[in-house]
C-alpha cells in the first residue's frame, strides 16, 4: 500500500526556521507532482506549495520568499524548508503528492500532516 510521511514539524519561535519531509513508499515508480498544504485552527485547508516533475515551482503569496518546496526523486521524498516563520504559519501541514505506479497510472495520496505552532 502506498503511503506519505510526513515529518519535520514541531514548536519554533517566530523568525526560526523549520523543514518538512514527505516520504513515499510502496510500490512506487515515480512522484509526480507534489504539494504542500496547511490548515491553521478553525481554518479550511490551503495550498501552500507545489512541485512539477519537472521541477516547476509555485507558491501561496503569503509564503513567497520564505518558503521553498524541492524533491529528491531517487529517495521518493517532498520537502518544505520553511524560514522566518511567522504565528500566522501555524497550521497543520499536509503532503499530497500524484503517484505514478508501474502501469504508468497516477493517483493522488495524502500524508496523515504534521503540526507546526510559531509562537511569538
Amino acid at each position: 500500500q502506498v503511503q506519505l510521511v510526513e515529518s519535520g514539524g514541531g514548536l519554533v519561535q517566530a523568525g526560526g526556521s523549520l523543514r518538512l519531509s514527505c516520504a513515499a513508499s510502496g510500490r512506487i515508480a515515480n512522484i509526480n507532482d507534489a504539494d504542500w498544504y496547511r490548515q491553521p485552527p478553525g481554518k479550511t485547508r490551503e495550498l501552500v506549495a507545489r512541485i512539477t516533475r519537472g521541477d516547476s515551482r509555485n507558491y501561496a503569496d503569503s509564503v513567497k520568499g520564505r518558503f521553498t518546496i524541492s524533491r529528491d526523486n531517487a529517495k521518493k521524498s517532498v520537502y518544505l524548508q520553511m524560514n522566518s516563520l511567522k504565528p500566522e504559519d501555524t497550521a497543520v501541514y499536509y503532503c499530497n503528492a500524484e503517484i505514478e505506479d508501474y502501469d504508468l497510472r497516477l493517483r493522488s495520496y495524502w500524508g496523515q500532516g504534521t503540526q507546526v505552532t510559531v509562537s511569538s
